[in-house]
Protein backbone atom coordinates (compact mmCIF):
# COMPACT_ATOMS: atom_id res chain seq x y z
CA UNK A 1 0.00 0.00 0.00
CA UNK A 2 1.27 3.50 -0.82
CA UNK A 3 2.69 5.45 2.14
CA UNK A 4 0.88 8.49 3.53
CA UNK A 5 2.67 11.70 2.55
CA UNK A 6 -0.01 14.35 3.22
CA UNK A 7 -2.81 13.97 5.75
CA UNK A 8 -5.84 16.16 6.46
CA UNK A 9 -7.41 16.31 9.91
CA UNK A 10 -11.11 16.73 9.12
CA UNK A 11 -11.71 18.21 12.54
CA UNK A 12 -10.68 21.08 14.80
CA UNK A 13 -9.11 22.12 18.09
CA UNK A 14 -7.29 19.63 20.35
CA UNK A 15 -8.02 16.44 18.39
CA UNK A 16 -6.75 18.00 15.14
CA UNK A 17 -3.56 19.06 16.94
CA UNK A 18 -3.30 15.55 18.43
CA UNK A 19 -3.48 14.04 14.91
CA UNK A 20 -0.82 16.45 13.67
CA UNK A 21 1.55 15.43 16.47
CA UNK A 22 1.54 11.74 15.57
CA UNK A 23 1.67 12.53 11.86
CA UNK A 24 4.71 14.77 12.27
CA UNK A 25 6.50 12.00 14.21
CA UNK A 26 5.95 9.70 11.22
CA UNK A 27 7.24 12.34 8.79
CA UNK A 28 3.81 13.02 7.26
CA UNK A 29 2.96 16.55 6.10
CA UNK A 30 -0.17 17.85 7.88
CA UNK A 31 -3.12 19.81 6.54
CA UNK A 32 -5.82 21.61 8.53
CA UNK A 33 -9.20 22.88 7.50
CA UNK A 34 -11.04 25.61 9.35
CA UNK A 35 -14.43 27.30 9.27
CA UNK A 36 -14.80 31.07 9.09
CA UNK A 37 -15.48 31.08 12.83
CA UNK A 38 -12.25 29.10 13.38
CA UNK A 39 -10.02 31.31 11.23
CA UNK A 40 -7.94 32.28 14.29
CA UNK A 41 -8.10 28.84 15.95
CA UNK A 42 -4.90 27.24 17.19
CA UNK A 43 -5.21 24.08 15.11
CA UNK A 44 -5.02 26.15 11.92
CA UNK A 45 -1.52 27.29 12.81
CA UNK A 46 -0.25 23.91 14.07
CA UNK A 47 -0.52 22.29 10.63
CA UNK A 48 1.95 22.60 7.76
CA UNK A 49 -0.89 23.88 5.57
CA UNK A 50 -4.42 25.10 6.26
CA UNK A 51 -7.44 25.79 4.06
CA UNK A 52 -10.85 27.39 4.72
CA UNK A 53 -14.05 25.36 4.41
CA UNK A 54 -17.70 26.41 4.30
CA UNK A 55 -19.34 29.81 4.55
CA UNK A 56 -19.49 32.44 7.32
CA UNK A 57 -22.35 31.75 9.69
CA UNK A 58 -22.17 27.96 9.16
CA UNK A 59 -19.74 26.86 11.90
CA UNK A 60 -20.99 23.27 12.21
CA UNK A 61 -22.10 22.70 8.63
CA UNK A 62 -18.65 23.68 7.40
CA UNK A 63 -17.10 20.63 9.08
CA UNK A 64 -19.92 18.42 7.78
CA UNK A 65 -19.44 19.45 4.13
CA UNK A 66 -18.57 16.10 2.52
CA UNK A 67 -18.32 17.32 -1.12
CA UNK A 68 -16.32 20.36 -0.03
CA UNK A 69 -13.82 18.31 1.98
CA UNK A 70 -13.37 15.74 -0.79
CA UNK A 71 -12.83 18.51 -3.35
CA UNK A 72 -10.29 20.17 -1.04
CA UNK A 73 -8.39 16.87 -0.77
CA UNK A 74 -8.33 16.36 -4.54
CA UNK A 75 -7.19 19.93 -5.26
CA UNK A 76 -4.39 19.75 -2.70
CA UNK A 77 -3.23 16.18 -3.45
CA UNK A 78 -3.99 14.87 0.03
CA UNK A 79 -3.37 11.14 0.51
CA UNK A 80 -5.35 10.49 3.69
CA UNK A 81 -7.97 11.97 5.99
CA UNK A 82 -8.25 11.42 9.74
CA UNK A 83 -11.75 12.34 10.97
CA UNK A 84 -10.95 12.58 14.70
CA UNK A 85 -14.11 12.29 16.81
CA UNK A 86 -17.52 13.89 16.33
CA UNK A 87 -18.50 15.58 13.07
CA UNK A 88 -18.03 13.04 10.22
CA UNK A 89 -15.99 10.47 12.14
CA UNK A 90 -18.76 7.82 12.07
CA UNK A 91 -20.22 8.76 8.69
CA UNK A 92 -20.03 5.91 6.18
CA UNK A 93 -20.99 8.24 3.32
CA UNK A 94 -17.92 10.37 4.08
CA UNK A 95 -15.59 7.37 4.18
CA UNK A 96 -17.04 6.04 0.92
CA UNK A 97 -16.75 9.42 -0.85
CA UNK A 98 -13.07 9.68 0.13
CA UNK A 99 -12.23 6.13 -0.87
CA UNK A 100 -14.07 6.51 -4.19
CA UNK A 101 -11.85 9.52 -4.84
CA UNK A 102 -8.73 7.47 -4.11
CA UNK A 103 -8.15 9.06 -0.70
CA UNK A 104 -7.35 6.93 2.34
CA UNK A 105 -9.85 7.17 5.20
CA UNK A 106 -8.21 6.63 8.60
CA UNK A 107 -10.90 4.41 10.05
CA UNK A 108 -12.68 1.09 9.62
CA UNK A 109 -14.25 -0.25 6.43
CA UNK A 110 -17.33 1.35 4.93
CA UNK A 111 -19.32 -1.73 5.89
CA UNK A 112 -18.20 -1.60 9.52
CA UNK A 113 -19.07 2.09 9.70
CA UNK A 114 -22.53 1.44 8.32
CA UNK A 115 -23.16 -1.30 10.86
CA UNK A 116 -21.55 0.25 13.91
CA UNK A 117 -22.06 3.94 13.18
CA UNK A 118 -25.78 3.18 13.34
CA UNK A 119 -26.41 2.53 17.04
CA UNK A 120 -29.56 0.50 16.36
CA UNK A 121 -27.75 -1.79 13.91
CA UNK A 122 -24.90 -2.19 16.41
CA UNK A 123 -27.35 -3.39 19.07
CA UNK A 124 -28.48 -6.14 16.71
CA UNK A 125 -24.88 -7.24 16.09
CA UNK A 126 -24.29 -7.45 19.85
CA UNK A 127 -27.43 -9.56 20.22
CA UNK A 128 -26.29 -11.91 17.44
CA UNK A 129 -22.99 -12.67 19.20
CA UNK A 130 -24.66 -13.18 22.58
CA UNK A 131 -23.69 -9.92 24.27
CA UNK A 132 -26.46 -8.64 26.60
CA UNK A 133 -28.26 -5.52 25.41
CA UNK A 134 -30.68 -3.19 27.16
CA UNK A 135 -34.34 -3.21 26.24
CA UNK A 136 -34.77 -0.72 23.41
CA UNK A 137 -36.38 0.15 20.09
CA UNK A 138 -35.43 -2.00 17.10
CA UNK A 139 -35.26 1.04 14.80
CA UNK A 140 -35.14 4.82 14.96
CA UNK A 141 -38.50 6.24 16.05
CA UNK A 142 -40.36 7.91 13.19
CA UNK A 143 -42.94 9.93 15.09
CA UNK A 144 -43.97 11.13 18.54
CA UNK A 145 -46.78 8.58 18.62
CA UNK A 146 -44.38 5.73 17.89
CA UNK A 147 -42.03 7.06 20.58
CA UNK A 148 -44.91 7.11 23.08
CA UNK A 149 -45.86 3.52 22.31
CA UNK A 150 -42.24 2.32 22.57
CA UNK A 151 -41.52 4.14 25.82
CA UNK A 152 -44.78 2.98 27.39
CA UNK A 153 -44.03 -0.63 26.47
CA UNK A 154 -40.60 -0.62 28.15
CA UNK A 155 -41.78 1.60 31.06
CA UNK A 156 -40.28 4.90 32.15
CA UNK A 157 -37.62 6.14 32.76
CA UNK A 158 -36.08 5.80 29.29
CA UNK A 159 -33.19 7.32 27.35
CA UNK A 160 -33.41 8.99 23.95
CA UNK A 161 -30.18 8.50 21.96
CA UNK A 162 -28.89 9.61 18.56
CA UNK A 163 -28.67 6.74 16.09
CA UNK A 164 -25.80 8.12 13.99
CA UNK A 165 -23.35 9.42 16.58
CA UNK A 166 -22.20 9.40 20.17
CA UNK A 167 -20.30 11.56 22.63
CA UNK A 168 -23.44 12.48 24.57
CA UNK A 169 -24.96 14.43 21.67
CA UNK A 170 -28.66 13.84 21.03
CA UNK A 171 -29.21 12.16 24.41
CA UNK A 172 -32.04 12.91 26.84
CA UNK A 173 -33.42 11.19 29.93
CA UNK A 174 -37.23 11.00 29.93
CA UNK A 175 -38.89 10.27 33.27
CA UNK A 176 -42.53 10.37 32.13
CA UNK A 177 -44.71 10.75 29.04
CA UNK A 178 -45.32 14.46 29.59
CA UNK A 179 -41.55 15.01 29.10
CA UNK A 180 -41.32 12.98 25.91
CA UNK A 181 -42.40 15.47 23.22
CA UNK A 182 -40.02 18.29 24.19
CA UNK A 183 -37.10 15.96 24.84
CA UNK A 184 -37.60 14.12 21.54
CA UNK A 185 -37.58 17.40 19.64
CA UNK A 186 -34.42 18.55 21.45
CA UNK A 187 -32.63 15.23 20.92
CA UNK A 188 -33.49 15.16 17.22
CA UNK A 189 -32.37 18.75 16.72
CA UNK A 190 -29.09 18.19 18.55
CA UNK A 191 -28.41 14.96 16.64
CA UNK A 192 -29.08 16.71 13.33
CA UNK A 193 -26.71 19.57 14.17
CA UNK A 194 -23.94 17.27 15.42
CA UNK A 195 -24.10 14.35 12.97
CA UNK A 196 -26.23 15.47 10.04
CA UNK A 197 -29.00 12.98 10.94
CA UNK A 198 -31.95 13.47 13.29
CA UNK A 199 -32.55 9.74 13.82
CA UNK A 200 -33.15 8.90 17.49
CA UNK A 201 -33.94 5.60 19.22
CA UNK A 202 -35.18 4.72 22.71
CA UNK A 203 -33.43 2.59 25.31
CA UNK A 204 -34.33 1.56 28.84
CA UNK A 205 -32.55 3.68 31.46
CA UNK A 206 -30.42 1.94 34.10
CA UNK A 207 -30.56 4.07 37.23
CA UNK A 208 -27.39 3.03 39.10
CA UNK A 209 -24.73 2.08 36.61
CA UNK A 210 -21.04 2.43 35.80
CA UNK A 211 -20.05 3.48 32.29
CA UNK A 212 -17.25 1.16 31.15
CA UNK A 213 -15.62 0.88 27.74
CA UNK A 214 -13.11 -1.42 26.08
CA UNK A 215 -10.53 -0.16 23.59
CA UNK A 216 -10.03 -2.45 20.59
CA UNK A 217 -7.42 -2.25 17.86
CA UNK A 218 -7.44 -4.32 14.69
CA UNK A 219 -5.42 -4.48 11.48
CA UNK A 220 -6.47 -5.26 7.92
CA UNK A 221 -5.05 -8.79 8.14
CA UNK A 222 -7.63 -10.16 10.57
CA UNK A 223 -5.74 -9.51 13.81
CA UNK A 224 -7.59 -7.77 16.63
CA UNK A 225 -6.72 -7.15 20.26
CA UNK A 226 -8.25 -5.36 23.22
CA UNK A 227 -6.35 -2.74 25.22
CA UNK A 228 -8.26 -3.32 28.44
CA UNK A 229 -10.97 -1.04 29.81
CA UNK A 230 -11.65 2.50 30.99
CA UNK A 231 -14.14 3.84 33.53
CA UNK A 232 -16.01 6.91 32.29
CA UNK A 233 -18.75 7.05 34.93
CA UNK A 234 -18.11 10.63 36.07
CA UNK A 235 -20.32 12.61 33.70
CA UNK A 236 -22.32 15.81 33.56
CA UNK A 237 -25.27 16.14 31.15
CA UNK A 238 -24.15 12.89 29.46
CA UNK A 239 -20.70 14.36 28.83
CA UNK A 240 -17.74 12.54 30.34
CA UNK A 241 -15.55 14.73 32.54
CA UNK A 242 -13.18 12.24 34.24
CA UNK A 243 -11.85 9.01 32.75
CA UNK A 244 -9.73 6.32 34.42
CA UNK A 245 -7.71 3.36 33.10
CA UNK A 246 -7.85 0.61 34.06
CA UNK A 247 -11.31 0.69 35.66
CA UNK A 248 -10.91 0.71 39.45
CA UNK A 249 -12.66 -1.80 41.73
CA UNK A 250 -13.69 -4.01 38.82
CA UNK A 251 -13.52 -7.75 39.38
CA UNK A 252 -11.13 -9.63 37.06
CA UNK A 253 -14.04 -11.86 36.00
CA UNK A 254 -16.23 -8.95 34.85
CA UNK A 255 -13.25 -7.25 33.20
CA UNK A 256 -12.42 -10.42 31.25
CA UNK A 257 -16.04 -10.83 30.18
CA UNK A 258 -16.14 -7.23 28.95
CA UNK A 259 -12.96 -7.74 26.93
CA UNK A 260 -14.29 -10.90 25.29
CA UNK A 261 -17.66 -9.26 24.53
CA UNK A 262 -15.92 -6.34 22.84
CA UNK A 263 -13.74 -8.64 20.74
CA UNK A 264 -16.75 -10.77 19.72
CA UNK A 265 -18.56 -7.71 18.37
CA UNK A 266 -15.45 -6.43 16.58
CA UNK A 267 -14.75 -9.83 14.99
CA UNK A 268 -18.35 -10.12 13.80
CA UNK A 269 -17.90 -7.11 11.50
CA UNK A 270 -14.23 -7.68 10.59
CA UNK A 271 -13.24 -4.52 12.42
CA UNK A 272 -9.91 -2.79 11.86
CA UNK A 273 -8.42 0.50 13.12
CA UNK A 274 -9.08 1.82 16.65
CA UNK A 275 -12.56 1.51 18.11
CA UNK A 276 -14.33 1.53 21.45
CA UNK A 277 -17.08 -0.79 22.69
CA UNK A 278 -19.13 0.80 25.46
CA UNK A 279 -21.08 -0.92 28.23
CA UNK A 280 -23.20 -0.14 31.27
CA UNK A 281 -22.54 -2.15 34.42
CA UNK A 282 -25.60 -2.32 36.68
CA UNK A 283 -24.08 -1.86 40.14
CA UNK A 284 -27.00 -3.60 41.84
CA UNK A 285 -26.99 -6.81 39.79
CA UNK A 286 -23.32 -6.61 38.66
CA UNK A 287 -24.51 -7.42 35.13
CA UNK A 288 -23.26 -5.50 32.12
CA UNK A 289 -25.09 -4.44 28.96
CA UNK A 290 -23.83 -3.31 25.57
CA UNK A 291 -24.48 0.36 24.76
CA UNK A 292 -22.74 1.13 21.48
CA UNK A 293 -19.56 0.97 19.42
CA UNK A 294 -17.70 4.15 18.57
CA UNK A 295 -15.79 3.27 15.36
CA UNK A 296 -13.26 6.06 15.81
CA UNK A 297 -10.75 7.50 18.26
CA UNK A 298 -12.26 8.61 21.59
CA UNK A 299 -11.63 11.81 23.53
CA UNK A 300 -10.38 9.64 26.40
CA UNK A 301 -7.99 7.47 24.37
CA UNK A 302 -5.14 9.16 26.23
CA UNK A 303 -5.50 7.12 29.44
CA UNK A 304 -5.26 3.87 27.47
CA UNK A 305 -2.14 5.18 25.73
CA UNK A 306 -0.65 6.07 29.12
CA UNK A 307 -1.10 2.65 30.74
CA UNK A 308 0.06 0.76 27.64
CA UNK A 309 2.83 3.08 26.48
CA UNK A 310 1.54 3.24 22.90
CA UNK A 311 0.34 5.89 20.44
CA UNK A 312 -3.13 4.94 19.21
CA UNK A 313 -3.27 7.62 16.51
CA UNK A 314 0.09 6.47 15.18
CA UNK A 315 -1.26 2.92 15.04
CA UNK A 316 -4.37 4.12 13.22
CA UNK A 317 -2.10 5.55 10.55
CA UNK A 318 0.07 2.43 10.39
CA UNK A 319 -2.96 0.16 10.11
CA UNK A 320 -4.47 2.30 7.36
CA UNK A 321 -1.18 1.99 5.48
CA UNK A 322 -1.39 -1.81 5.71
CA UNK A 323 0.90 -2.63 8.65
CA UNK A 324 0.28 -5.61 10.92
CA UNK A 325 -0.21 -5.41 14.68
CA UNK A 326 2.95 -6.40 16.57
CA UNK A 327 1.23 -9.10 18.63
CA UNK A 328 -1.94 -11.12 19.07
CA UNK A 329 -2.46 -10.54 22.79
CA UNK A 330 -3.29 -7.50 24.86
CA UNK A 331 -0.10 -5.83 26.16
CA UNK A 332 0.19 -5.61 29.94
CA UNK A 333 -1.20 -2.65 31.85
CA UNK A 334 1.45 -0.51 33.49
CA UNK A 335 0.12 1.62 36.34
CA UNK A 336 -2.94 3.84 36.37
CA UNK A 337 -4.01 6.95 34.46
CA UNK A 338 -6.67 9.61 34.95
CA UNK A 339 -7.83 12.20 32.42
CA UNK A 340 -9.80 15.31 33.31
CA UNK A 341 -11.43 17.47 30.69
CA UNK A 342 -10.94 21.21 30.99
CA UNK A 343 -13.95 23.07 29.63
CA UNK A 344 -15.04 26.68 29.22
CA UNK A 345 -17.96 26.73 31.65
CA UNK A 346 -19.71 29.11 34.01
CA UNK A 347 -19.94 27.65 37.55
CA UNK A 348 -22.48 30.32 38.47
CA UNK A 349 -24.82 29.04 35.75
CA UNK A 350 -24.80 25.32 36.55
CA UNK A 351 -21.54 24.88 34.64
CA UNK A 352 -23.12 25.70 31.31
CA UNK A 353 -20.77 26.26 28.33
CA UNK A 354 -19.35 29.78 28.30
CA UNK A 355 -17.93 31.81 25.41
CA UNK A 356 -15.42 34.63 25.48
CA UNK A 357 -11.75 35.57 25.23
CA UNK A 358 -9.11 33.58 27.09
CA UNK A 359 -7.09 36.35 28.65
CA UNK A 360 -4.54 34.07 30.27
CA UNK A 361 -4.00 30.31 30.04
CA UNK A 362 -1.24 28.39 31.82
CA UNK A 363 -1.31 24.66 31.24
CA UNK A 364 0.69 22.35 33.55
CA UNK A 365 4.25 21.58 32.53
CA UNK A 366 4.74 18.30 30.70
CA UNK A 367 6.54 16.74 33.66
CA UNK A 368 7.06 13.04 34.28
CA UNK A 369 3.63 11.44 34.40
CA UNK A 370 1.78 14.54 33.19
CA UNK A 371 0.48 15.07 29.66
CA UNK A 372 -1.57 17.94 28.23
CA UNK A 373 -3.62 17.79 25.01
CA UNK A 374 -4.90 21.33 24.47
CA UNK A 375 -6.58 23.26 21.69
CA UNK A 376 -6.35 26.74 23.17
CA UNK A 377 -3.78 29.15 24.57
CA UNK A 378 -3.71 32.70 25.89
CA UNK A 379 -5.40 35.20 23.58
CA UNK A 380 -7.65 32.66 21.89
CA UNK A 381 -11.41 33.15 21.70
CA UNK A 382 -13.94 30.50 22.72
CA UNK A 383 -17.03 30.67 20.53
CA UNK A 384 -20.49 29.39 21.41
CA UNK A 385 -20.58 27.53 18.09
CA UNK A 386 -18.59 24.51 19.23
CA UNK A 387 -18.01 22.14 22.11
CA UNK A 388 -16.69 23.83 25.27
CA UNK A 389 -13.67 21.50 25.58
CA UNK A 390 -10.43 23.48 25.85
CA UNK A 391 -8.11 20.59 26.52
CA UNK A 392 -7.31 17.56 28.63
CA UNK A 393 -4.88 16.90 31.46
CA UNK A 394 -3.70 13.31 31.88
CA UNK A 395 -1.81 11.99 34.91
CA UNK A 396 -0.10 8.59 34.91
CA UNK A 397 1.54 6.87 37.85
CA UNK A 398 2.55 3.49 39.24
CA UNK A 399 -0.36 3.39 41.71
Amino acid sequence: MAPIRRILAANRSEIAIRIFRSSHELGIRTVALYSHEDRFALHRFKADEAYPIGKPGEPIRSYLDIPGIVELCIENKIDAVHPGYGFLSENAEFARALRNAGIMFIGPSNEALELLGDKVAAREIARQVGVPILQGSSAAVRSLEEAKETALAMKYPVMLKASKGGGGRGMRVVESEDQLASNLEQAQREAKNAFGSDEVFIEKLVGRARHLEVQVLGDQHGNIIHLHERDCSVQRRHQKVVEIAPAPNLSPKVASELHEAALAIARKVGYYCAGTVEFLLDTESNKFYFIEVNPRIQVEHTVTEAVHGIDLVEWQLRIAAGETLPGSDAPPVKGHAIEVRVCAEDPAADFRPSAGDLVHVKWPSMLDGIRVDAGFESGDAVTAAYDSLLGKIIAHGRT
